[in-house]
């Protein structure tokens, strides 16, 4: 019996791969700076917690055809916004944090409703979510905010342990992220909304003739986007102890590269949320590989993850033109 990849399947793989040969690369290269230990894994995970939590909704919009580049801004909204609620104007973390959620929620729902009901292109929307967000931070305050009530600080020292007699553990950031990451499996592959986002990137004209609910499918992907993004500005938050209208720059692109890179088609239809973690740990490895070298600039992050994006789409491009060759004979 012939065992047989599924094509779907081949730039997850391609995925796994790459993470796997950068962290083995890593450990030869700097062995004696303990590259492949715990600590610095775990670390990995922690630095790059607020761009997962956002690429986990960038999954979403990108599964579903679709893109967002509105996210980054309302990161640095999010942050700046409650900043100033919490430290200028004694709102209670309590209240301030989930109102920026439901805020984020709201404004990606907006687009979405932009989108469907107006035939707006995804692009020009979100453009314009970004600069309106980015406008917005500065409004509340052209500088960092630093976080000094006491809510903040407490949260910063949750500490859980993940390797016995070892300091080596999850902080609240990196475990809202996995909370996040398995929120964002659980409604992605077992639910109906996860199949509906399926079933629209794959061919929306089709979604409609099979009855399914295209409009609310499309608006609450751009919800869930934009409560991601502004879960992820709380992340980044608790990270820095600070609010920065200037925050998350670019972080839009890094998110699109993590779920790229992570096996999710650009056209939409294709991916899993779990290739998005792998994503994002190939860029925190390549970040962390450049740091180690320590004499390298650091804009030579942006050219490994611009080459593994060029590889990556032309892999994607490869395994829709094998497919539909497949397909035609």
């Amino acid at each position: 019996m012939r065992l047989r990849l599924n094509e779907n399947n081949i730039p997850l793989l391609a995925t796994a791969v790459v993470c796997l040969a950068l962290f083995g690369a890593g450990g030869l290269r700097y062995h004696q700076q303990n590259f492949l230990s715990a600590g610095n894994v775990v670390g990995i995970l922690i630095d790059n917690a607020f761009l997962g939590v956002v690429s986990v909704g960038m999954t979403f919009v990108i599964l579903s055809g679709g893109i967002d580049l509105s996210v980054g801004s309302m990161v640095a909204l999010t942050g700046v916004a409650v900043g100033w609620a919490v430290e200028q104007h004694g709102v209670h973390p309590a209240i301030a944090i989930p109102a920026a959620l439901l805020g984020g929620a709201l404004f990606g729902a907006g687009m979405g409703c932009l989108i469907h009901f107006f035939k707006l292109p995804a692009f020009l929307v979100t453009l314009a979510g970004m600069f309106l967000a980015r406008g917005l931070g500065f409004v509340f305050s052209l500088s960092s905010i630093g976080y000094a009530h006491p809510f903040f600080t407490r949260a910063a020292e949750i500490f859980v342990p993940v390797l016995p007699g070892q300091h080596v553990g999850l902080p609240l950031t990196a475990l809202i992220f996995v909370a996040t990451l398995v929120v964002g499996v659980y409604v992605a592959h077992f639910t109906g909304f996860g199949r509906n986002v399926y079933a629209i990137g794959g061919n929306e004209q089709s979604a409609v003739l099979m009855g399914l609910p295209v409009a609310r499918t499309k608006i609450l992907v751009y919800t869930v986007s934009g409560f991601c993004a502004a879960l992820g500005g709380i992340v980044n938050s608790f990270y820095t102890l600070s609010g920065n209208p200037l925050a998350a720059t670019e972080v839009e692109l890094m998110a699109i590269a993590a779920v790229v890179i992570g096996g999710t088609l650009l056209t939409g239809g294709v991916g899993y949320v779990f290739g998005t973690l792998l994503g994002v740990v190939i860029l925190g490895v390549i970040q962390t590989a450049i740091n180690f070298e320590g004499d390298l600039n650091a804009g030579w992050t942006r050219v490994a993850i611009g080459l593994l994006l060029f590889g990556f789409i032309a892999l994607q491009r490869g395994v829709s033109w094998a497919s539909h060759k497949a397909r035609a004979h």
